[in-house]
């Protein structure tokens, strides 16, 4: 977990000689961080595993991570919730990556962000990140590249649009029923 690592690990470069992660150093760096790799939480479990296995070692408190955190308390006095300025408190999680230990044949298949993740947990707005406007970005320009590679031309219905502006500023979509992927789509040319 993240929150788990300390700030020299979290800034450790991978080792020039490997193009994998898990090969890592402090020096002679490729420049890409040794945990740079993030979890999308796209998994899947069998119920056995989870009915005997997981749940039991949840029941045994194996599986929860302490995290200190600001706990807003009730004041008295004022009449009001306080939200303190230091942490006060201890909250036990747990992460759906804590069972993959438990898990005796587990396979994890790396991705792309730009084309697998486009999360969206923030409000739409011009400086937020992760948002249902990033994410419609994201799904523009994966289209955008599919329609490119293929051998086609995108251009905007816009007279007074700049040529700069005619192939990024408008969204673009392919539907999922024509291409999954970017395939096939060739033909459309």
């Amino acid at each position: 977990e993240y929150s788990e690592l300390s700030q020299e690990m979290a800034e450790r470069k991978a080792s020039s000689s490997s193009t994998s992660t898990s090969t890592i150093s402090s020096e002679s760096s490729s420049g890409k961080l040794a945990f740079g790799a993030a979890n999308i939480c796209n998994h899947y479990y069998s119920l056995p595993f989870l009915q005997e296995v997981v749940i039991p070692s949840y029941t045994n408190g194996n599986l929860y991570h302490v995290a200190h955190k600001k706990i807003p308390v009730w004041d008295a006095a004022t009449s009001k919730t306080i939200t303190p300025s230091s942490n006060n408190g201890i909250k036990l999680e747990s992460f759906i990556f804590d069972v993959f230990p438990l898990s005796t044949s587990m396979a994890i298949l790396e991705v792309e962000r730009k084309h697998e993740f486009a999360p969206v947990k923030n409000a739409p707005g011009k400086d937020s990140t992760d948002s249902p406007d990033t994410a419609r970005n994201m799904i523009s320009a994966m289209a955008k590249e599919w329609i490119v590679t293929s051998g086609g031309t995108l251009t905007l219905n816009n007279a007074s649009a700049k040529k700069e502006e005619k192939s990024s500023s408008c969204c673009c979509e392919v539907d999922p029923l024509t291409s999954y992927a970017g395939e096939g789509l060739e033909k459309y040319n």
